[in-house]
Protein backbone atom coordinates (compact mmCIF):
# COMPACT_ATOMS: atom_id res chain seq x y z
CA UNK A 1 0.00 0.00 0.00
CA UNK A 2 1.16 3.55 -0.67
CA UNK A 3 2.47 5.65 2.23
CA UNK A 4 1.62 8.91 0.46
CA UNK A 5 -2.16 8.59 0.23
CA UNK A 6 -5.01 7.39 2.42
CA UNK A 7 -5.49 3.63 2.19
CA UNK A 8 -9.13 4.05 1.11
CA UNK A 9 -7.95 6.04 -1.92
CA UNK A 10 -5.27 3.47 -2.71
CA UNK A 11 -7.69 0.54 -2.64
CA UNK A 12 -10.28 2.46 -4.66
CA UNK A 13 -7.67 3.13 -7.37
CA UNK A 14 -6.48 -0.49 -7.28
CA UNK A 15 -10.08 -1.67 -7.78
CA UNK A 16 -10.49 0.71 -10.73
CA UNK A 17 -7.22 -0.58 -12.22
CA UNK A 18 -8.40 -4.18 -11.93
CA UNK A 19 -11.69 -3.28 -13.61
CA UNK A 20 -9.81 -1.45 -16.36
CA UNK A 21 -7.51 -4.42 -16.98
CA UNK A 22 -10.50 -6.76 -17.12
CA UNK A 23 -12.39 -4.47 -19.55
CA UNK A 24 -9.32 -4.24 -21.76
CA UNK A 25 -9.23 -8.02 -22.11
CA UNK A 26 -7.05 -9.23 -19.27
CA UNK A 27 -3.47 -8.83 -18.13
CA UNK A 28 -1.79 -10.00 -21.32
CA UNK A 29 -3.83 -7.83 -23.70
CA UNK A 30 -3.66 -4.81 -21.38
CA UNK A 31 0.12 -5.15 -21.13
CA UNK A 32 0.37 -5.30 -24.91
CA UNK A 33 -1.87 -2.24 -25.38
CA UNK A 34 -0.01 -0.19 -22.73
CA UNK A 35 3.50 -1.28 -23.81
CA UNK A 36 4.41 -2.66 -20.38
CA UNK A 37 5.43 -6.15 -19.32
CA UNK A 38 2.88 -8.75 -18.28
CA UNK A 39 4.63 -8.84 -14.91
CA UNK A 40 4.14 -5.10 -14.39
CA UNK A 41 0.51 -5.31 -15.51
CA UNK A 42 0.07 -8.16 -13.03
CA UNK A 43 1.36 -5.88 -10.26
CA UNK A 44 -1.17 -3.24 -11.28
CA UNK A 45 -3.86 -5.92 -11.10
CA UNK A 46 -2.83 -7.40 -7.72
CA UNK A 47 -4.44 -5.80 -4.66
CA UNK A 48 -1.41 -6.29 -2.38
CA UNK A 49 1.10 -4.77 -4.80
CA UNK A 50 1.94 -1.11 -4.13
CA UNK A 51 2.13 -0.37 -7.85
CA UNK A 52 -0.33 2.12 -9.33
CA UNK A 53 -0.55 2.66 -13.07
CA UNK A 54 1.24 5.66 -14.54
CA UNK A 55 -1.15 8.14 -16.17
CA UNK A 56 0.05 7.22 -19.65
CA UNK A 57 -0.95 3.59 -19.05
CA UNK A 58 -4.31 4.63 -17.62
CA UNK A 59 -5.02 6.86 -20.61
CA UNK A 60 -4.03 4.21 -23.16
CA UNK A 61 -6.18 1.51 -21.56
CA UNK A 62 -9.15 3.81 -21.01
CA UNK A 63 -8.97 4.86 -24.66
CA UNK A 64 -8.81 1.22 -25.72
CA UNK A 65 -11.89 0.14 -23.77
CA UNK A 66 -13.63 3.54 -24.11
CA UNK A 67 -14.42 3.67 -20.42
CA UNK A 68 -12.69 6.10 -18.02
CA UNK A 69 -12.74 3.79 -15.01
CA UNK A 70 -9.61 5.07 -13.24
CA UNK A 71 -10.25 8.68 -14.23
CA UNK A 72 -13.78 8.42 -12.81
CA UNK A 73 -12.39 6.92 -9.59
CA UNK A 74 -9.93 9.81 -9.26
CA UNK A 75 -12.72 12.32 -9.78
CA UNK A 76 -14.88 10.47 -7.24
CA UNK A 77 -12.09 10.64 -4.64
CA UNK A 78 -12.26 14.42 -4.93
CA UNK A 79 -16.03 14.60 -4.63
CA UNK A 80 -16.58 15.02 -8.35
CA UNK A 81 -17.99 12.92 -11.11
CA UNK A 82 -17.39 12.78 -14.82
CA UNK A 83 -20.17 14.12 -16.99
CA UNK A 84 -21.35 11.84 -19.71
CA UNK A 85 -22.03 13.67 -22.99
CA UNK A 86 -25.58 12.29 -22.91
CA UNK A 87 -26.03 13.89 -19.45
CA UNK A 88 -25.05 17.24 -20.93
CA UNK A 89 -27.47 16.84 -23.82
CA UNK A 90 -30.26 15.89 -21.42
CA UNK A 91 -29.53 18.94 -19.25
CA UNK A 92 -29.57 21.22 -22.31
CA UNK A 93 -32.80 19.54 -23.44
CA UNK A 94 -34.44 20.19 -20.07
CA UNK A 95 -33.15 23.77 -20.01
CA UNK A 96 -34.54 24.72 -23.40
CA UNK A 97 -37.91 23.09 -22.69
CA UNK A 98 -38.17 24.83 -19.30
CA UNK A 99 -37.21 28.15 -20.89
CA UNK A 100 -39.83 27.71 -23.60
CA UNK A 101 -42.49 26.87 -21.03
CA UNK A 102 -41.60 30.02 -19.07
CA UNK A 103 -41.99 32.14 -22.23
CA UNK A 104 -45.44 30.64 -22.83
CA UNK A 105 -46.47 31.32 -19.20
CA UNK A 106 -45.20 34.90 -19.32
CA UNK A 107 -46.87 35.55 -22.69
CA UNK A 108 -50.15 34.18 -21.32
CA UNK A 109 -49.91 36.41 -18.28
CA UNK A 110 -49.22 39.44 -20.49
CA UNK A 111 -52.26 38.64 -22.63
CA UNK A 112 -54.44 38.17 -19.54
CA UNK A 113 -53.22 41.44 -18.01
CA UNK A 114 -53.90 43.29 -21.27
CA UNK A 115 -57.34 41.72 -21.70
CA UNK A 116 -58.33 42.74 -18.16
CA UNK A 117 -57.01 46.28 -18.66
CA UNK A 118 -58.78 46.76 -21.99
CA UNK A 119 -62.06 45.14 -20.95
CA UNK A 120 -63.66 48.44 -19.90
CA UNK A 121 -62.38 50.32 -22.94
CA UNK A 122 -59.90 52.54 -21.09
CA UNK A 123 -56.35 52.13 -19.79
CA UNK A 124 -55.33 53.60 -16.44
CA UNK A 125 -51.72 54.47 -15.54
CA UNK A 126 -51.70 51.61 -13.02
CA UNK A 127 -52.88 49.15 -15.67
CA UNK A 128 -50.24 50.44 -18.11
CA UNK A 129 -47.55 49.99 -15.45
CA UNK A 130 -48.76 46.41 -14.84
CA UNK A 131 -48.63 45.66 -18.57
CA UNK A 132 -45.12 47.13 -18.72
CA UNK A 133 -43.93 44.97 -15.78
CA UNK A 134 -45.41 41.87 -17.39
CA UNK A 135 -43.85 42.74 -20.77
CA UNK A 136 -40.47 43.08 -19.03
CA UNK A 137 -40.92 39.64 -17.44
CA UNK A 138 -41.75 38.20 -20.88
CA UNK A 139 -38.69 39.91 -22.34
CA UNK A 140 -36.44 38.34 -19.67
CA UNK A 141 -37.89 34.88 -20.28
CA UNK A 142 -37.44 35.26 -24.06
CA UNK A 143 -33.82 36.25 -23.44
CA UNK A 144 -33.27 33.09 -21.34
CA UNK A 145 -34.87 30.98 -24.08
CA UNK A 146 -32.56 32.52 -26.66
CA UNK A 147 -29.52 31.72 -24.49
CA UNK A 148 -30.69 28.10 -24.10
CA UNK A 149 -31.27 27.82 -27.85
CA UNK A 150 -27.83 29.28 -28.61
CA UNK A 151 -26.26 26.78 -26.22
CA UNK A 152 -28.12 23.90 -27.87
CA UNK A 153 -26.93 24.97 -31.32
CA UNK A 154 -23.35 24.29 -30.23
CA UNK A 155 -24.02 20.59 -29.61
CA UNK A 156 -25.24 17.71 -31.72
CA UNK A 157 -28.86 18.61 -31.24
CA UNK A 158 -31.43 17.72 -28.66
CA UNK A 159 -33.76 14.82 -28.22
CA UNK A 160 -37.33 15.48 -27.23
CA UNK A 161 -37.71 11.93 -25.95
CA UNK A 162 -35.25 10.49 -23.42
CA UNK A 163 -33.23 7.89 -25.28
CA UNK A 164 -34.85 8.81 -28.58
CA UNK A 165 -33.22 9.70 -31.87
CA UNK A 166 -31.70 13.11 -32.33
Amino acid sequence: MSDTMPSAWFYRLKAAQRDLIERTGGIERAAEKAFVSKTEMGRFNHNDSPNLMPLAVVLMLEADCRCPLVTAAMAELHGRRLADPSDTAEAANACIMASHAEVVVQAGELMAKGAMAFADGRLTPTEAAGIDRQAAALERSVSELRKAAASARGGEGLSLIHGGAK
